[in-house]
């Protein structure tokens, strides 16, 4: 049986997950790393079970014309409630990307996720994504 530290640290390494899967455009990795019933609830729509999280990562990735410039995804002030194999998590987020004039905000938000412990791993049951910053030019 895994400690309460144990446990944290490891929904804080699922959360960094998710961050370097969906920035290196892994659909299917990331999707992964939610339940098979899993809910990825985003600004531009929701998606629900693995199949669905991608094609709603393909839909997302289709607003936008041409290639994505290259971006990264920070998780910061993460809060984590336990509750046996379940814990919700409050955590901030910011996606910096490439620009033409340089490096630059594209977004940032709140994440609000519940997640739980199968089989002795953690995955995304729901992920609800607010997404309140954003560069008025890069909106969609």
């Amino acid at each position: 049986m895994s400690t309460a530290l144990e446990d944290k640290d490891a929904i804080r390494e699922l959360l960094a997950d998710y961050c370097y899967k969906l920035d290196a455009g892994q659909k299917e990795a990331m999707a992964a790393l939610f339940t098979e019933d899993g809910t990825w609830e985003t600004a531009f729509g929701t998606g629900t079970t693995r199949a669905g999280i991608v094609a709603q990562l393909e839909k997302i990735a289709a607003l936008s014309p041409g290639p994505r410039p290259r971006r990264v995804h920070y998780t910061t002030n993460i809060l984590i409630t336990l509750a046996g194999d379940t814990a919700t998590v409050k955590s901030n987020w910011l996606v910096v990307e490439n620009r033409k004039e340089g490096p630059g905000i594209n977004s940032g938000g709140e994440y609000h996720d519940t997640v739980v412990k199968q089989g002795g791993r953690w995955f995304f049951r729901h992920r609800r994504i607010d997404r309140f910053l954003a560069a008025e030019k890069y909106e969609y």
